[in-house]
């Protein structure tokens, strides 16, 4: 049962994790790996190999001073959607371990569901925060995130029952907070619509419409203005 417990843990935790920042999961698992505090299940072994290690260290760095600007941290989230929610999955379908393909599909389509979710309210969140023009924010955010895939995988691999639950608790968040993120998203590109002037009635066709005046039966169509 603790087996079963920890391997959920362990691949729950990996797609959650992938969808904030992938870098820093494979980062932490291959460190982990490499020096022997943790067994690597034979479908992430892969990842304490030293180039493996030094790949991710280099572009966490990338990612750790691109997250932290303004606009650029927008630009890389979006690049992103075409690598972790896919990573997430097959971080997620290594860390069940030989055990069959189905479980290895199922757990690909929660492990990478539960990084499209992460990544999405990652995403939203900084597009909002990014109508500030103070830079304190994103990095207060960054700094957050980053801390909280550390220590919720450090929470996966030493206390899986206690991070099974706090992630319930976390998708229940994502359940109601994902909602408001996309009505702040519609209102926000709305607002930016009218500000270059998208959306707008042509002056002309209102003129036009309102000029017109219904005719009769046997009557032509008049207009204000014509003789």
């Amino acid at each position: 049962m603790d087996d079963i417990v920890s391997t959920l843990a362990l691949t729950f935790g990996v797609g959650w994790a992938a969808g904030i920042n992938l870098y820093a999961v494979i980062l932490v698992l291959g460190l982990l790996g490499a020096t022997g505090y943790l067994e690597l299940p034979a479908g992430l072994a892969l990842l304490a190999d030293p180039l493996v290690i030094a790949a991710a260290g280099f572009m966490y760095l990338v990612e750790f001073f691109a997250d932290k600007v303004p606009g650029v941290d927008t630009g890389w989230d979006t690049l992103h959607t075409f690598v972790r929610i896919p990573a997430g999955a097959l971080l997620a379908a290594g860390a069940v371990g030989d055990v069959g393909p189905a479980v290895e599909i199922a757990a690909a389509v929660v492990g990478g569901s539960l990084a499209a979710a992460t990544h999405a309210a990652k995403a939203g969140t900084r597009v909002l925060i990014n109508t500030s023009p103070e830079p304190f924010t994103n990095w207060g955010a960054s700094v957050a995130e980053d801390l909280g895939v550390f220590g919720g995988l450090l929470l996966a691999l030493t206390h899986p029952g206690v991070f099974l639950v706090a992630l319930a608790l976390f998708v229940v968040l994502l359940v109601w907070l994902l909602p408001k993120l996309w009505r702040g998203l519609r209102q926000l590109f709305r607002s930016l619509g009218r500000l270059f002037g998208l959306g707008r009635d042509r002056p002309a066709e209102a003129d036009e419409s309102a000029g017109s005046v219904a005719a009769g039966p046997g009557e032509r169509p008049s207009h204000r203005g014509q003789r």
